[in-house]
């Protein structure tokens, strides 16, 4: 019986473990830079979106809130958001990398961990840049946006990457 089951064990089992050594990893990173405010990767990001606002005519400038680990968002003459550690999508991306290696393929696997990383990098910024346009220009669509719609905008996006990812690459031989 538990031959049934055996490989859909090793999945689960793997997907676990990644998800688990990632996690404390992670954890571990962020404990290393409890006292100097919010990480440098979180650091990183703020400071493209405020590159990709001003780019777009949103006058934006950092404002660093070391004891509270976050960085405030000033556009247009009002703090409309800030940046913590969970907007930096990581522990998205962490379940995500744990799904896609628990079907692991080989090389082709990497490659599409990285670009889809890219991917997932990239619609992370822009829903972060969104959400602060719509704080600064609509708030009165401000929670509605960060609570539903620029979730389903990085969740949806994992979701599709890992259907791409089941169809094209992982069940390929099965379903031949």
């Amino acid at each position: 019986m538990l031959k049934d089951f055996k490989p859909v064990l090793g999945i689960l089992l793997r997907f676990i473990i990644i998800y688990l050594v990632m996690l404390f990893a992670y954890q571990f990173y962020l404990n290393t830079f409890k006292e100097s405010g919010l990480d440098p990767f979180s650091r990183m990001i703020a400071e493209q979106v405020r590159y990709i606002q001003n780019g777009l005519g949103y006058p934006t400038q950092l404002y660093n809130d070391i004891p509270k680990e976050q960085i405030w968002f000033y556009v247009k003459n009002d703090y409309p958001t800030r940046m913590v550690e969970g907007c930096n999508a990581v522990s998205v991306m962490i379940l995500f990398v744990s799904f896609v290696f628990a079907f692991y393929k080989g090389g082709k696997t990497f490659i599409f961990v990285l670009i889809s990383l890219a991917l997932l990098y990239i619609m992370n910024l822009l829903r972060i840049v969104g959400l602060n346009i719509v704080m600064t220009d609509h708030k009165e669509y401000g929670t509605m946006s960060h609570d539903f719609i620029f979730p389903a905008v990085i969740y949806g996006s994992v979701v599709l990457l890992w259907l791409v990812w089941i169809k094209f690459f992982a069940l390929k031989n099965e379903s031949s």
